[in-house]
C-alpha cells in the first residue's frame, strides 16, 4: 500500500462532497453496471459492499436484496452515503469496515460480496489478504470491479495515479481467488486497465 489506511481515509474524507461528480467517467458508470448485475441479489441475500464510498453500488442492490451492509475507511465518504440513502428513502448499514476487517456483524451470514474501485489501493500481497478474509465469510458470489490490468498498462494514458494506486494484473487477482477457494466465473474487460471480475466457490 503506498499510503497509510488513515491517509487513504483522511484523502477520501476531504472529497467525499465532490467525489460522485469527480468518478463520472464511462469506465466507472460501466461498472457500477457490472458490478450490479452480476451480484444479482434476491429478496433474501445478505449483501456486503467494502469499500463502498459514497455507496455506488449498496444502494443500487439495495431494493433487491434483503440486507445490505456498506463499509468504508472515510467517515466523510460514509456520511456522505448514508445522506443519499435518507434522500432516496433506502435501508443501507454504512459504518467502518475495510477488506481486511470488514465489521460484519457477529452471527451475519453473507450471500454476496461487491467491491467497486477500491481494492486497487492495496499492495498484490494485501489484495491476497483481502481476498482470503472476503472468501472466508463463505458467500456464494463475489463481484470485483476495479482498476486491474489485461495487458501492458500505457505510462503515457494511466487510468489511475501511481503515487497512490496499486493496481494488479487480472491474472494476479485470479490467482488469488483460486487459492482462496474461488474460481471465476465471469471476466468483463472495460478498457485495458478496467475491469469487473466474479468469483464463486470452487467446491
Amino acid at each position: 500500500m503506498k499510503k497509510s489506511i488513515d491517509e487513504h481515509a483522511d484523502r477520501f474524507s476531504e472529497h467525499a462532497a465532490d467525489y460522485d461528480e469527480s468518478q463520472d467517467s464511462p469506465e466507472y458508470r460501466a461498472c457500477v453496471d457490472l458490478v450490479v448485475g452480476h451480484a444479482a441479489p434476491g429478496a433474501d441475500d445478505v449483501v456486503l459492499d467494502i469499500g463502498t464510498g459514497t455507496g455506488a453500488i449498496a444502494l443500487s442492490v439495495a431494493d433487491d436484496a434483503g440486507r445490505v451492509i456498506g463499509r468504508d475507511i472515510s467517515e466523510g465518504m460514509l456520511e456522505r452515503a448514508r445522506e443519499k440513502a435518507d434522500e432516496q428513502g433506502l435501508s443501507v448499514e454504512f459504518g467502518e469496515g475495510r477488506f481486511r476487517e470488514p465489521g460484519v456483524p457477529e452471527g451475519v451470514a453473507v450471500d454476496i460480496v461487491t467491491s467497486n474501485f477500491a481494492m486497487h489501493h492495496l499492495s498484490d500481497a494485501e489484495k491476497r489478504e483481502a481476498i482470503d478474509t472476503l472468501a472466508a465469510l463463505g458467500p456464494r458470489r463475489i463481484v470485483l470491479g476495479d482498476v486491474m490490468f489485461f495487458g501492458e498498462p500505457n505510462p503515457e494514458d494511466p487510468f489511475y495515479s501511481p503515487e497512490v494506486d496499486d493496481p494488479a494484473t487480472v491474472g494476479v487477482l485470479a490467482d488469488a481467488f483460486t487459492d482462496a477457494g474461488y474460481g471465476l466465473t465471469a471476466v468483463e474487460m472495460v478498457s485495458e486497465q478496467v475491469g469487473v471480475l466474479v468469483a464463486e466457490p470452487l467446491d
